[in-house]
Formats: structure tokens, sequence, C-alpha cells
């Protein structure tokens, strides 16, 4: 059902939007950081991850609070795939080497289980038995 909003769905939204102040908050001081290197490469490196990330966490929390609110197909999957393809690359690049600590390096994709596996149950709940789950009701 297109456009309702259940304590699921505002449950999931919640955690996506506090990924994306996680997030906001990370770019910032990612970019800050570049502003403590000589100018180069590198600098411009950390500039772009930092305005990366915070750019993340601007859409994740628009989606969150425009769509994943209102139980939308559209913003279940885009929420999932920014989130998803940000938080890898933390987990993969940064978590799995030992560049930082697990805690609080899993803050993120703690926030963003939780909104998948809330988001997810809000849909599949508010979908009428017997009714296609890949398409959204007309009504």
């Amino acid at each position: 059902m297109k456009g309702r909003i259940t304590k699921l769905s505002v449950a999931g939204a919640a955690c996506y939007a506090t990924w994306g102040c996680l997030h906001i908050n990370a770019g910032y001081n990612v970019f800050m950081l570049g502003d403590s290197v000589d100018p180069g490469m590198v600098r411009g490196r950390l500039h772009q991850g930092g305005w990366n990330l915070f750019f993340f966490g601007v859409a994740a929390i628009g989606i969150a609070l425009t769509l994943n609110i209102r139980n939308s197909k559209w913003g279940y999957w885009i929420n999932l795939g920014i989130l998803a393809l940000a938080d890898t690359g933390l987990i993969f690049f940064v978590l799995i080497p030992g560049y930082w600590s697990w805690w609080p390096g899993l803050a993120g994709p703690i926030l963003w289980v939780a909104g998948f596996i809330l988001t997810t149950l809000a849909y599949m709940r508010d979908v009428p038995p017997g009714e296609d789950r890949g398409h959204e009701s007309k009504v």
C-alpha cells in the first residue's frame, strides 16, 4: 500500500536518518582531515571523500524522511543501495584492514542493517495477502 506510514516504517526511516547524520558528521571530519595534509593529491582525495560522505548522508536523510517513512518501494531500494555502497566500502577498506577500531566503526553498519530490517518488515507487512510484492498498490 503506497503512502502508508506505520510504526515500522517510521523506525526504519529513523535509523536511516540517524545514519545520514552520522555520515554528515563523518564527511565534515574527513574534509577537515584533508586540510591537515600538504596540498596535493592526498588532500584532494580526502576532500573528495569527505564530500561524498556528506552527500551520502544528505541523500539518506532526504529519502528516509520523504519516502521510507511512507513505506515507498522506491525509497526502500534507493536507501538500501546508497547505504550498502557507502558502508561496504568502510567495512572492506577501513575496518577489516584494522585502520579504525570496530567500535565506533560499526555504528553506521549497525544503523544500516537495523534500517534495512525495519523497512523490510514494514514493506512486507503492508502488502495485502495475494498481492504481488514487486509492485506498489494502485490505491
